[in-house]
């Protein structure tokens, strides 16, 4: 039986609705963590990365937060094949994420911390590659997939501006990502000059807020075409 115009229609909504909620969810969370800080922490040093408020009475937003971005990724599949396959994937490293945290690490705070200090060079090890690669995977879908049609011929001049704004995203999520990973390569001496601006935050802060607002542009919230 072919499937009726509203059952389709249905399923549209839903795919807007998940890259909605992906959207909230990744331009929410360092924005709850900071605003969650100075309610509930106020007087702790402030954690250098997201992965350290995993210590912090913030902990479980953290977690929660990654837990719910994985499954909204579970469930997406998009409009072809590799909006499903990079979804699963990205779903997979948001889970292993908040599974395995970072190191407690010697440029954290040992004030206010919730829990005992966790130093497993595995964990640390898997968290960090699996951030690497969560966030690739939010640059791969701005870059790539989220810059697909599927209708012949010129773009909308909408689809065109998306697309802009798809590239931008995607070329900022790769250059914090780029920025993270030489901040991890810096002497201790020269990071220890430069911590106190919070660097790793600020990189990881930007990347979510690009992240968060293709994903909220591929649902439709802004630049949608004109009936």
């Amino acid at each position: 039986m072919a499937n009726s115009p509203d059952h389709n229609q249905s399923l549209v909504i839903s795919y807007l609705t998940l890259r909605k909620a992906v959207g909230i969810l990744g331009m929410a969370l360092p924005v709850a963590l900071l605003i969650g800080f100075f309610i509930f922490d106020a007087g702790c040093d402030f954690p250098p990365s997201i992965s350290h408020f995993y210590y912090t009475d913030l902990g479980n937003l953290f977690v929660g937060t990654l837990c719910a971005v994985s499954l909204f990724l579970f469930s997406y599949n998009g409009h072809d094949k590799g909006d499903k396959v990079t979804a699963k994937i990205a779903g997979s490293f948001a889970l292993l994420v908040a599974i395995f945290p970072t190191n407690f690490g010697e440029y954290t705070s040992t004030s206010c911390i919730r829990m005992s200090q966790l130093e497993s060079n595995v964990s640390n090890a898997i968290h960090y590659i699996s951030a690497a690669l969560l966030f690739s995977s939010f640059a791969y879908f701005s870059l790539v997939q989220f810059t697909k049609t599927n209708k012949p011929g010129r773009p909308s001049v909408a689809k065109r501006t998306r697309n802009n704004i798809y590239k931008i995203c995607g070329w900022v999520i790769v250059v914090c990502i780029v920025g993270i990973i030489g901040i991890y390569w810096l002497p201790v001496d020269l990071y220890r000059k430069i911590r106190f601006l919070k660097p790793t935050f600020t990189l990881e802060t930007i990347a979510l807020l690009a992240f968060g607002f293709s994903w909220l542009i591929k649902g439709d919230t802004f630049f949608r075409d004109k009936e």
